[in-house]
């Protein structure tokens, strides 16, 4: 359990590197992306359960890292987010990540992505 939890984290920061190459190299892919986040009942509620693997790898895992507290407060906070999702009516997801696109301009995108690919980095660090 501890050694899936470990690669869970570890595919977690590698899927958040991905996530801001794609924004630094194809700023109008990312955009698409994010217009469907609670399009369809199997998105939304496919998109939030994913979210909650990494969010428990995290909790599992953070008393084997260095930085427990950071691991922890995260891991609880991804999910408990993601089970307000749950709550939350998937018109509204939706509508809210349609704004979201449209207010996050393509020179956004490359602009957060250095973050996004930092992030990832510091997530795999700190489980390696």
């Amino acid at each position: 359990m501890i050694t899936a939890a470990k690669w869970i984290v570890i595919l977690f920061g590698i899927f958040l590197i991905c996530c801001g190459i794609l924004m630094l190299l194809d700023p109008e892919k990312a955009r698409s992306i994010l217009r469907k986040a609670g399009s369809t009942n199997f998105i939304n509620y496919a998109e939030i359960t994913i979210r909650m693997i990494p969010a428990a790898g995290m909790i599992i895992y953070s008393e084997f890292t260095e930085y427990e507290m950071i691991y922890r407060v995260f891991g609880w906070f991804m999910l408990s987010t993601s089970i307000a999702l749950y709550f939350i009516p998937r018109k509204a997801h939706h509508n809210f990540s349609l704004r979201s696109a449209e207010i996050l301009k393509p020179v956004y995108f490359r602009l957060i992505s250095p973050f996004s690919i930092l992030f990832g980095a510091a997530v795999i660090y700190g489980v390696i």
